[in-house]
């Protein structure tokens, strides 16, 4: 095993949180979760609740203790991170994961496209200059396949039985379901090869690489209803979403983000993964829309 016995999770109470609170409290690692005073958010009652405000005052005792802290913040919070890594440091924290979970922002053409992922490039940045400070792994992940099939932010209506396809819906992209993600972050921690060789880089996790029409023949499979399809063309989609932002208007990221995934430059797609190095299962594309729709998890 590594050396990491104490985790600290900050921004546990969002889309992807509680997924990963669940997988640490499975593990034999001392789990934590850092709240806001403000915050009314509610967790198990065995995981220990730090109620701490982002001041250096009470952040670099809140965090004094912990061997790792894995940042899942939203994106309103992003720049606090750089508050969180300089109390990580005076508070002796040995690993740091900043909130990346997404789309590739390591890829410069990635962070062009969709010019929100620099805030996160930002941020890894920040930890790299840091290094010999304390030790960083950025995790690549992808769309969360079945939030978003649940949600519907990746074109999917389950209720409708609609789809909006980008142009002919085969352009491959990599998407990983909320619990794996949680089971790849116990894994980066305790198995002392992963914890090495992931110390200062990115890692890219899937569950699934996949396309909107092999996604859209899984749902009708398995819902045995036809779904509407309408198509969406990828770069009429995309000026649009350009010209929304360049007037401010941030509803259009959504958009850009499903522009890079779903359209020519292919930029939500990457492998090979580091699954293998972290131990994760294959997992059935058809059994995770089956779940999906069936209300259950992954």
């Amino acid at each position: 095993m590594s050396d990491i016995k104490k985790v600290l999770l900050v921004g546990a109470s969002g889309n992807l949180g509680p997924s990963v609170l669940s997988e640490f409290l499975k593990s034999h690692l001392t789990v934590s979760v850092l709240s806001r005073p403000s915050s009314t958010a509610t967790f198990p009652p065995e995981v220990n609740v730090i109620k701490s405000s982002y001041e250096p005052s009470e952040l670099v005792p809140a965090l004094k203790g912990q061997d790792a802290v894995i940042s899942l913040v939203g994106t309103a919070a992003f720049d606090e991170q750089q508050k969180l890594i300089d109390a990580a440091i005076a508070a002796g924290v040995k690993r740091f994961v900043p909130s990346e979970f997404g789309g590739n922002t390591a890829d410069q053409k990635a962070r062009e496209f969709v010019p929100f992922f620099e805030v996160k490039k930002q941020v890894v940045d920040y930890l790299a200059g840091k290094e010999g400070e304390i030790s960083w792994t950025g995790v690549v992940t992808g769309p969360f396949l079945d939030w978003g099939l649940k949600v519907g932010f990746l074109g999917f209506n389950l209720t409708a039985h609609t789809a909006a396809i980008w142009d002919d819906g085969t352009v491959p992209f990599s998407s990983t379901n909320l619990s794996t993600i949680g089971r790849a972050l116990v894994a980066l921690l305790t198995d002392p090869s992963a914890y090495s060789q992931t110390a200062n880089k990115y890692i890219y996790i899937a569950s699934h690489v996949t396309t909107q029409s092999e996604v859209l023949g899984y749902l009708e499979k398995v819902t045995g209803k036809s779904f509407k399809v309408t198509h969406v063309k990828s770069e009429e989609a995309v000026s649009k979403a350009r010209e929304k932002l360049g007037k401010g208007d941030y509803s259009s990221i959504p958009d850009l983000i499903l522009g890079a995934m779903y359209g020519p430059e292919k930029l939500g797609v990457y492998e090979p993964t580091g699954n293998q190095l972290l131990g994760l299962p294959e997992e059935s594309l058809e059994d995770t829309v089956r779940a999906v729709v069936e209300g259950k998890k992954p």
